[in-house]
């Protein structure tokens, strides 16, 4: 019997393997990690672990290889804790991956189905193989429905038709247990086999079948682009624009659509097409925007335009002292790829202090000149006091004032005076009333007609972001995008948002959508650029506004044993930069090689236990892990507006030989100077921007409220986007259901909960695809949550 299956086996006796996986487990969470599972033993006597000996715990973090949770683990088990009590332990805390760890192997999946993309007509064959302790019996599953006369290991599906694409799944069940296989999806491609293509010849190899056409179109008529090719795994696709990859989400699809074509829209497109690590592209196309003589015409006796669009993108979701968000980072991650689409100049920016929010307000403001069209959106904290909107930044004490945030009402005192054209404020935030702050600004605002205010929720309401194990839009975000590139008077198209938020039951009665307007004319976020008579200083702000948003050039790094090594950056937002390394050549007698990188400035602030992962969502990376290169070590730095120099690093080359056993390491420093955003030096403190001038200024300080307040808050189906300063002022949701657990949505069959409790896993949950799109991930664990209380 294995040491994972005895309840009676002492911790300090649990085999390395399972040890150091349980404590992976552990130490990677927060709000039911090691911390929690301490709190818990102490509250035991017979393994009470003090709290002197929890900070011996924490200390561990600072130390390279270090873990708390094997610290805490040790001493449990020298209190005579075994296997069993801590199972107990971690079913009460619900952390149903660490008991994955120490649970005894009933099934293992030795083959998982793979994804495929395969021609119609074809024979499409999917594979699950596994082992138990007893026979295991088999089902495969499309979506959520059963695939009849599939109880084999082997899923055959001969022809396959175009109806048989889609995302496929297989149960494995073994007595009381079961598990679940990987998700696999299946694109099936119309068209005629290729020439010397047989039907069993796409096993492994990239073939491309489909090529886009070129196309002759007008201003304002959608583009479709299509390609296609074969293999296994799936193919991934990278839509190109005049040799430049495009940033937004249907540029990474098969299918390109762009619903509104614009006159830059001009140029020659072709797609990059990837398995593993083989390379082709399809064949470049021209898509040639035009505009007829009588259109034209009336085009420019009737155009509405801007002289630029610039959008200030911020979430806020690591709150020091207030309770943490999640859908901030997807909304603006969404909207950022939309906004660009529709030609804006988009900063997107997560996680600021107030000193930051200010100087990027300040920079915002440099962009704006007579005609511009201005947008800030706002995901995070906040509140409204006497009509004015507060902004609350991360490091907001508890309780916070008005000196502690930004109000909304001043910055757009500030766009109107430079004589925008357009002045578009999304405020994804509460408009509770806050009790601590009776300071009532005032704010004379000129009467202009160009002024939008799209508030996520009314007056003194909140707004709610959907609780999930992955990542979700807020609900607002999750309407607003769907509607975004729609050529419509921005409002109506908002009046169409809340018409949609209104017919989503799980906030109806507790989250409406309202529009405050003074807009006299039909501006829409669609309307072209025609750039006016700028001055020299604004050209100067958008020169230094381009530099802040371009990425290190990617660089080829050649080491004296013979390697070399690609090193490639990505940005998921203007603060955030990923870096890769990837093995391009190594000597043949070298057997294993590896490149890391290390030495970062300590502005940064970044945990060496997440850099060089496997895979981008080791590190954090969710949004762009599609469209990153494979088999690469991963790194993402966050927060570059906080880097004071420029950004210099080593690149650790790590390496054995077959006539050797140690390894050997080769190093090189590199600089890329200051990254993205950095070059604007937003962490500056003093810097006398005029933001800050007209929000209001410090009142004398309040008492932080009593510790009481801060626990034990109901949990209900909804997360408040943002909150008072008291955790505990927001009343669940009707039905919602108290007490540790969460209860299953009848709308969904998923776990919305409060305050970041999270749903919890259930024994054979499937993993799930992240990259995929908000409405596969909802698809998928509707799925799941149906699947887990049916056993065979």
């Amino acid at each position: 019997m294995s040491d994972s299956s005895d309840r009676s086996l002492n911790l300090n006796f649990l085999k390395e393997p399972v040890l150091r996986k349980l404590c992976e487990a552990l130490d990677k969470t927060n709000s039911k990690g090691w911390r929690k599972l301490g709190e818990m033993v102490g509250n035991d006597r017979r393994f009470r672990v003090s709290s002197d000996e929890m900070e011996m715990c924490s200390l561990k973090v600072l130390e390279l290889e270090g873990s708390p949770s094997r610290v805490l683990l040790r001493l449990m088990g020298d209190r005579g804790c075994t296997l069993g009590h801590l199972v107990d332990l971690l079913q009460t805390m619900g952390h149903t991956e660490a008991l994955q760890c120490v649970k005894p192997p009933g099934i293992q999946i030795l083959i998982q189905p793979q994804s495929v993309a395969i021609i119609v007509g074809h024979n499409l064959r999917l594979s699950c193989y596994a082992v138990g302790k007893a026979g295991v019996q088999f089902q495969w599953f499309k979506t959520k429905e059963e695939v009849h006369n599939s109880s084999s290991p082997d899923l055959v599906i001969s022809p396959v038709q175009l109806t048989d694409a889609g995302f496929y799944i297989c149960r494995v069940n073994c007595g009381d247990s079961f598990e679940f296989s990987q998700w696999a999806q299946v694109d099936v491609l119309n068209v005629a086999t290729p020439y010397g293509l047989g039907s069993h010849s796409l096993e492994g190899r990239l073939k491309v079948v489909i090529q886009p056409q070129g196309q002759r179109l007008l201003v304002g008529e959608s583009l479709q682009l299509e390609c296609g090719a074969v293999g296994r795994p799936i193919p991934r696709y990278q839509w190109h624009r005049n040799g430049a990859p495009l940033h937004f989400p249907e540029a990474s699809k098969r299918r390109l659509t762009i619903p509104y074509l614009l006159l830059e829209h001009n140029g020659k497109y072709r797609c990059e097409i990837c398995i593993n690590n083989e390379r082709t592209w399809t064949n470049e196309v021209d898509i040639l925007v035009g505009i007829t003589f009588w259109c034209l015409h009336w085009w420019y006796l009737s155009l509405i335009t801007a002289t630029d669009k610039v959008a200030l993108l911020i979430g806020n979701l690591s709150y020091r002292n207030h309770p943490q968000l999640k859908a901030p980072m997807v909304d603006v991650y969404d909207l950022t790829n939309l906004l660009r689409q529709l030609n804006f100049k988009v900063v997107s920016l997560l996680d600021l202090t107030e000193s930051e929010m200010r100087n990027a307000v300040d920079e915002f403001l440099l962009l704006l000149h007579k005609g511009v069209y201005g947008l800030l959106y706002y995901a995070g904290h906040g509140y409204e006091n006497y009509g004015n909107s507060f902004m609350v930044p991360v490091d907001a004490p508890n309780p916070y004032h008005s000196a502690n945030c930004l109000c909304v009402q001043s910055i757009l005192k500030l766009m109107q005076e430079k004589e925008t054209g357009l002045n578009v404020f999304l405020l994804d935030m509460c408009r509770k009333r806050n009790i601590h702050d009776d300071t009532t600004p005032n704010i004379l605002l000129r009467v202009t007609a160009n002024i939008v205010f799209g508030y996520a929720t009314c007056q003194d309401a909140e707004a709610f972001e959907l609780s999930s194990s992955g990542f979700t839009n807020g609900v607002f975000v999750k309407f607003l995008k769907k509607r975004l590139l729609e050529d419509e008077k921005i409002t109506v198209l908002l009046d169409r948002v809340a018409e949609d938020m209104g017919q989503f039951d799980a906030t109806k009665g507790k989250q409406a959508l309202e529009i405050r307007s003074s807009l006299s004319e039909r501006r829409a976020l669609t309307d072209p650029v025609l750039p006016g008579d700028s001055s020299d200083m604004a050209l100067a702000h958008n020169r230094q506004w381009a530099k802040a948003h371009e990425l290190p050039e990617s660089m080829s790094l050649d080491f004296d044993c013979g390697a070399q090594i690609k090193l490639g950056f990505a940005a998921e937002f203007s603060n955030v930069l990923v870096i890769y390394t990837h093995i391009v050549k190594k000597p043949e007698d070298m057997f294993f090689c590896q490149a890391h990188v290390t030495n970062f400035s300590p502005d940064l602030d970044i945990d060496p236990k997440e850099m060089n992962r496997e895979t981008p969502e080791e590190t954090g990376i969710y949004l762009l892990s599609s469209s990153l290169p494979q088999h690469c070590l991963y790194t993402r730095l966050s927060s570059l507006q906080k880097l004071r120099d420029q950004l210099g690093f080593t690149v650790c080359l790590q390496g054995s030989f077959k006539a050797m056993d140690e390894l050997v390491d080769w190093t090189t420093d590199v600089n890329i100077g200051k990254p993205l955003i950095a070059r604007l030096d937003l962490y500056r403190t003093m810097r006398r921007n005029s933001c800050l001038q007209t929000c209001p200024m410090p009142h004398s300080p309040c008492h932080s409220p009593r510790a009481e307040h801060l626990h034990h808050h109901p949990q209900g189906l909804l997360s408040p986007h943002c909150s008072s300063p008291y955790l505990d002022v927001c009343e669940p949701l009707q039905g919602a259901v108290g007490g540790s657990g969460c209860v299953s949505s009848t709308l969904y069959d998923n776990c919305f909960s409060r305050y970041g409790c999270t749903s919890s896993d259930s024994p054979g949950r499937a993993s799930i695809p992240i990259e995929t799109t908000d409405d596969i991930n909802e698809l998928q664990t509707v799925f799941i949550n149906s699947l887990q209380f049916h056993h065979q």
